[in-house]
């Protein structure tokens, strides 16, 4: 019904709510890294995923490109989370893909509600292309490095 040609006005609070999420666990479970990429590097990544969200439409689609530029950038980083009394590990890039998997998961849940449609999904629920899993992986990154801008990524073997 609140629609600006078939975009659902309320997709923009979909795509803000990833950051959300990204800032409340941050501070939730306490992250700290092993191996952090430096943020100038990170932020030339989101701004590429940026800009090829809106040119790939009209020109070369980068994405491949993008995907493995996040394996080398994130790749040898590790995330230390604290989800009771003591932290634990786990590579960063499983994590950004797991974040991203579970969104994906949500966004099917959303179109099988009828939340919103995709072309396709008039005559029925189907699920969401899996292509859909990697744009919400690179919006993530975007997310993840707006966040990281925030948030001063610790060290883990720094006490504050």
């Amino acid at each position: 019904m609140f629609r600006i040609g078939d975009v659902p006005l309320f997709s923009g609070f979909m795509y803000a709510c990833v950051g959300s999420y990204i800032a409340r666990c941050w501070r939730i479970f306490d992250f700290r890294f092993d191996r952090f990429p430096p943020l100038w590097m990170q932020g030339l990544l989101a701004l590429a995923v940026y800009v090829n969200f809106f040119t790939h439409h009209y020109t070369v689609d980068i994405r491949l490109a993008l995907f493995a530029a996040t394996v080398v950038i994130y790749g040898p980083c590790v995330i230390w989370f604290r989800p009771d009394e003591k932290h634990r590990p786990m590579p960063l890039i499983v994590g950004l893909v797991l974040v991203a998997l579970f969104i994906w998961f949500a966004e099917n849940a959303g179109t099988f509600a009828r939340a919103w449609t995709y072309p396709g999904q008039e005559g029925g629920w189907r699920m969401v292309s899996i292509n859909k899993l990697g744009a919400w992986y690179l919006l993530m990154i975007i997310s993840f490095v707006l966040v990281a801008l925030v948030h001063a990524p610790r060290d883990r073997n720094r006490s504050s």
